[in-house]
């Protein structure tokens, strides 16, 4: 193993659009004549198993879970009464927030998770934005939970409490993970 590796095995990790993951194994493979070494994860919902090679790992966005003190600011954003600006139409809205989801960051995630949840109340979401609302919701609870060693239930409490403070109330979960949550 290579000094220049920022992650170990058992490290927690986000993988933008999957989740919290856990390292469990650093391995290498031969691919063709080069030798690569991967992370072997396991995304938490879904026991989804990935294998991200070193070098692309940053690229795909693959970081470290937030720090407890760094959620401060995100809370503090989605209990605001402040309008996420996007776009009128669902699609580029769904084309705004895909993108934001595939950045992998808690605050864009967060960003896309108020966007829709703001539209959710105005009027009905399309089938693709409600499952991306989903999507985010879970995001956004699966990291908090992970950073401040909460259960998923206590999380997604948390994050209910904290959108109240803006009037707003997150739509009942289609996915699986958050159901059993809520």
């Amino acid at each position: 193993m290579s000094a220049s590796i920022p992650f170990r095995v058992g490290d927690a990790v986000v993988y933008p659009n999957h989740g919290v993951g856990v390292i469990e194994q650093i391995g290498r493979r031969e691919i063709g004549a080069t030798s690569q070494e991967f992370y072997h994860l396991r995304i938490e919902a879904s026991n989804l198993r990935v294998m991200v090679p070193f070098a692309t790992a940053a690229s795909v966005g693959m970081r470290p879970v937030i720090e407890p003190r760094a959620l401060a600011p995100i809370l503090l954003f989605l209990q605001g009464r402040e309008t996420v600006a996007c776009a009128g139409d669902w699609k580029g809205r769904f084309k705004e927030n895909s993108d934001k989801l595939r950045g992998g960051e808690l605050a864009q995630v967060a960003e896309v998770l108020k966007g829709l949840v703001q539209v959710h109340q105005a009027k009905p979401l399309s089938f693709r934005e409600k499952k991306m609302l989903d999507r985010a919701a879970y995001l956004v609870v699966s990291e908090i939970a992970s950073a401040n060693r909460l259960s998923l239930e206590e999380a997604l409490a948390l994050l209910q409490r904290t959108l109240a403070q803006a009037s707003l109330v997150l739509p009942p979960f289609e996915n699986d993970g958050l159901r059993q949550a809520g």
